[in-house]
Formats: C-alpha cells, structure tokens, sequence
C-alpha cells in the first residue's frame, strides 16, 4: 500500500500498514476451506467477514477470480465508508459487483449465508459474556452454507497478563501495542493503538480495545456445544530469533509463549 502523507492524519491507513496483510489473509482461508473439503470449491465461493471494519479483507476476496463473492458486515457507518472510498473503489467494476456490504450486528437475524465466515482481529473479543459469545457461535452456525468453515483469530501468552506497551517501528512512523490494564477476576483488559510519524509527536489512543482475553480451550468448548466439529487450531511457527515467522500450521500443542497468535477453524 503507497503512502500518500495527507496534511489530515489517516488512522486507518496507519493501522493497515502495521497490522493488516488482506492479501495473505485471504490465501489462508482459502487454504483452511479447502484442507476441510478435500480441495473441492463449489461453483461460487462465498466469504462473509464479520466485524468486517474496512473491509480490505473483503475486497481482497472479490480480486481472486470470478467465482469469489465477499459480504461485510459491521455496525460502524464511518469503517464501511472509509473502505467504499480507499478498497472499493480500487477494484474493476466486475470486481466491485462481487462485493457487499451490510450494516448489521453479527448477532442479529438475517445474516448472508456464506462458505467461509471468518471474525479476524480478535474482533470477537467485545463479547465478554459466554452466553453472548455462544450466540454469536450459533448465528454463524446457523448461517454457514453445507460443508461450510468459520475461522477466528485468537492471542494470549503471559504477557498479556501485565500492562505492557511494545513499540514496531516502520519507515516513517511507529505502532504501539499497549495493554493498559489486565482484571484476572474478569479476564478483561484495556488496549490501546498508538502511532508516531517520524517528526510529530506521539498521537495517543488512535484505537481503543475493552476485551475479555478468550482462551483457545474455551473457544473450542462454545464451538462444540453450538454444532462444529473438526475444530482445528493453527499455531505460529518461530523464526531463528525465536519472533512469530507467519506460518500457521496445525497444532494439537502450542508453546509457552510471553506472546502468541493462532488461528481457530471449525467445520458446519
């Protein structure tokens, strides 16, 4: 993505140079789909991205091929329009006919049925409630086409038991990653974005995050009891430095990590 340094600064852009990579995403729901179905893809493949924010991930889909239809849906009027005017608006016309888009709670009726739904960011984490999240397991049950897969994203590790703030710094600005504050009562904890472009000064809070820190083995327990089976996890291989390397493969152990991600799969 080309950086194009408005005089207004552009949070959104920032926060998909740092944590976003839809090209890549899109490859591994694909992979995860086909693993499940014996690499059989149906005529029209539909994705549906729930919490979906921007989008990117979305557009992305609609740019593999004809076949590949994508739904977004998410509650928020300013993310939808930002993707319309930034991700849309970069397809072909073909491209964007493949696209569609729904202001909507994921908890509600009426959602697109779909192939593959997939929640990413850890979206899913305003749920603090297990009876709430359950119901959001069951909707994407209930909406996911035959054979159909859902994928999740999923982090922990002991550092995230601690506030904490870990800066990644970029070409021309830097990305903060803190935890504010962490309830071991609850499992609750407060996250916030920032950003600094070089030159400028810190801006504080771009993004704020009020979440219940899920663990893999309660996710997997909701999944179950809703309907799923064949639940997977995915987990992140290490590189020389012992840093995530971006693999993800199937993992019936993970490793005890100050910090990790994973992705969770299950089949309809």
């Amino acid at each position: 993505m080309t950086s194009t340094h408005l005089p207004n600064f552009d949070k959104y852009y920032y926060y998909h140079a740092s944590v976003q990579s839809p090209d890549e995403d899109v490859q591994f729901l694909k992979r995860v789909y086909n693993e499940y179905n014996n690499n059989q893809e149906p005529n029209r493949l539909v994705m549906r991205e729930d919490f979906c924010s921007t989008f990117a991930i979305t557009c992305e889909w609609a740019k593999l091929g004809d076949k590949y239809i994508g739904h977004g849906i998410d509650l928020e009027d300013e993310t939808l329009d930002y993707g319309r005017e930034n991700y849309l608006s970069k397809l072909s016309d073909v491209e964007q006919k493949r696209v569609h888009l729904k202001l909507q709670d994921v908890l509600e009726p009426g959602m697109p049925e779909a192939d593959l739904v997939c929640a990413l960011n850890f979206s899913y984490f305003i749920f603090k409630d297990r009876a709430v999240l359950k119901k959001y397991f069951e909707n994407v049950h209930k909406t996911l086409n035959p054979n159909g897969v859902f994928v999740i994203d999923c982090f922990g590790g002991s550092k995230c038991y601690e506030p904490n703030e870990e800066e990644t710094e970029h070409d021309d600005f830097s990305y903060f990653w803190d935890q504010d504050s962490f309830d071991p009562v609850s499992n609750n904890g407060m996250f916030y974005i920032h950003f600094q472009r070089s030159g400028e000064k810190k801006r504080e809070k771009c993004f704020e995050y009020d979440w219940r820190m899920w663990s893999i083995p309660e996710i997997k327990d909701i999944m179950g009891e809703v309907g799923f089976k064949d639940v997977s996890v995915y987990w992140e291989g290490t590189d020389e430095d012992g840093d995530g390397d971006g693999e993800f493969t199937k993992a019936e152990v993970g490793e005890d990590c100050e910090s990790w991600i994973c992705y969770i799969s299950a089949k309809k």
